[in-house]
């Protein structure tokens, strides 16, 4: 339910706040007051189109915000809402969810879930077709689920079926011009011969390479150094301690750990010899590494980030043109499942079509009696159920709405119903029909009311009443046998203060809803309005 509208800068709305309730809220107003603004403010909060002509004179933005409250879910943990919408003179949109930026497309279909805005010449979700069934597969409710479910299973196997076939049964040529392409690319990798780690390897040998004289150098200033100076030195001071070392045992053990350094200097002497005997520069070993790694870079721009990735891509084409060259077989066995998922989705269609068939009639005849109880006797609504060729996410049927106004004339689409006032009529009988159903949570009436008075406003009021036990209601009305049953009354008002005219809201208490139905009723408050005023408000209690 909505919680609190704040409207901004809009028309003459200056800066208005509305806390509303649940169950059904009536606004009554002056002309002009600014009560077709706050439906305004929610179809642009709902993501519907602005003009820059609606931002108030004199300002360089609009806002729009709104507090909902649903129970709690994953996304809103503690059930609040808040949506936001900022419109500035140049155009420009900001759109917030709980203040995350939004477009206004994503808004749009956001607040889809949760508003539904109703008025002379918006009906926008009556008027679509592709609602209709959805209207009326919720007034079957669970009787249809689980067939629903079902078939709705075996249709999501079927479109994976199609979608490989698509991908996989092209004509001959195409299928050859795959194949050419997936075995050059599987003999440009077996050609290289690639090995795991080897990469690493080349990597190691390139840089001996390019250090190559650095090392040479060093190697031979490390074993001439070694070789003519510490080995020799070492070897002399051995003898001079030998010389002494019957002396005292500590000469002895000194001359013992000198003799083990002097063999270790000897092995580090062979090792570095050795090393400089290993290295041997080959040109044609360099470039050899050179154009292998060049191989393995080009091999990696193409398939695969490192050597073992296009070694799994080689696994992947392998697999892939075996798949093509016993792509028959493959196919068979597609076309073998598909046509046994058609066969039982084909069993659940015509069940689901039966089931619509005969719901169809139950829920026209509903319509047609509250249309007839909102004074529309000469009107019926027809629900027509037709079978289609093609499979549909949710059967084979398309739903459609039709109506006929007047005896003798042609049923036409509800769309093409050229009045208003009888549009809104049937609208409402709809959905007090599908109350129950029905899973919008906010449904907005602007004006529902226009042309009708007597017995049919008695009606309309009784079916927004009915409704509002469902659902949260807003209506503007001008009509006391409407704003009598309401269970929160607002009155829209005007004032001019410094040369400027701005909006007001107040929700009225008792007594001042006594007085606003006696204005409506006759234009005045005396005694016989107000008496009048208050048997209408007695209907509210009983």
């Amino acid at each position: 339910m909505i919680g609190t509208l704040h409207i901004r800068n809009i028309g003459i709305i200056e800066d208005l706040s509305i806390d509303l309730n649940n169950g059904l809220n009536v606004l009554t107003g002056e002309t002009g007051a600014g009560k077709t603004l706050i439906i305004d403010s929610l179809q642009i909060i709902s993501g519907g189109r602005f003009s820059k002509d609606m931002i108030r004179k004199g300002k360089e933005n609009s806002f729009v915000e709104l507090c909902m409250y649903e129970e709690k879910s994953e996304e809103f943990q503690d059930g609040t809402i808040i949506v936001s919408r900022e419109i500035n003179i140049n155009g420009k949109n900001m759109c917030k969810i709980n203040g995350r930026m939004v477009t206004v497309s994503q808004l749009k279909e956001f607040m889809s879930k949760y508003i539904e805005i109703h008025g002379q010449n918006d009906n926008q979700n009556l008027l679509d077709n592709k609602l209709h069934l959805t209207y009326l597969d919720g007034f079957i409710g669970e009787k249809i689920k689980k067939l629903k479910d079902e078939y709705l299973k075996l249709y999501l196997e079927y479109k994976k079926v199609l979608k490989n076939l698509a991908e996989n049964f092209g004509d001959d040529k195409e299928r050859q011009r795959k194949l050419d392409l997936l075995n050059y690319q599987l003999n440009e990798i077996e050609e290289a011969k690639l090995k795991k780690n080897e990469e690493e390897e080349l990597e190691e040998k390139r840089k001996i390479f390019l250090n190559s004289e650095k090392i040479s150098e060093n190697l031979n200033n490390a074993d001439n150094l070694i070789g003519e100076n510490a080995i020799d030195s070492i070897s002399m001071a051995i003898r001079a301690l030998e010389k002494i070392e019957n002396i005292d045992k500590k000469y002895e053990k000194t001359n013992t750990n000198l003799k083990s350094m002097y063999y270790e200097l000897q092995e580090l002497a062979r090792d570095i010899n050795s090393y400089k005997q290993d290295i041997y520069f080959d040109e044609d070993e360099r470039n050899f590494v050179e154009e292998r790694l060049g191989l393995i870079f080009s091999l990696k721009r193409k398939y695969g980030n490192t050597i073992d990735e296009i070694l799994k891509y080689k696994v992947e084409l392998e697999e892939e043109i075996n798949k093509i060259k016993n792509l028959e077989g493959y196919i068979n066995n597609l076309n073998v499942e598909k046509k046994e998922l058609e066969n039982k989705m084909n069993i659940l269609a015509e069940e689901l079509y039966k089931i619509r068939k005969q719901y169809s009639i139950i829920l026209s005849k509903n319509i047609n009696k509250e249309l007839e109880e909102l004074e529309m006797k000469n009107a019926k609504i027809n629900i027509h159920v037709e079978k289609q060729d093609e499979f549909l996410k949710t059967g084979k049927d398309k739903v459609s709405f039709y109506i006929t106004t007047n005896i003798g004339e042609e049923e036409k689409e509800l769309s093409k119903i050229a009045s208003g006032g009888e549009m809104s009529r049937t609208m409402l009988a709809i959905k007090k029909v599908l109350a129950d159903s029905d899973k919008m949570p906010i449904l907005v009436f602007d004006e529902i009311d226009t042309g009708i008075s007597g017995k049919a406003a008695n009606s309309v009021a009784d079916k927004l009443k009915a409704i509002s036990k469902k659902h949260q209601i807003l209506c503007i009305s001008h009509l006391p046998n409407i704003a009598a049953i309401a269970d929160y009354n607002y009155f829209i008002s005007k004032e001019v203060k410094e040369e400027r005219t701005k909006t007001n809201i107040k929700l009225l208490k008792e007594e001042e809803v006594i007085k606003e139905l006696a204005r409506i009723s006759s234009g005045e408050i005396n005694e016989v309005t107000l008496k009048y005023a208050e048997k209408l408000r007695s209907k509210k209690a009983s």
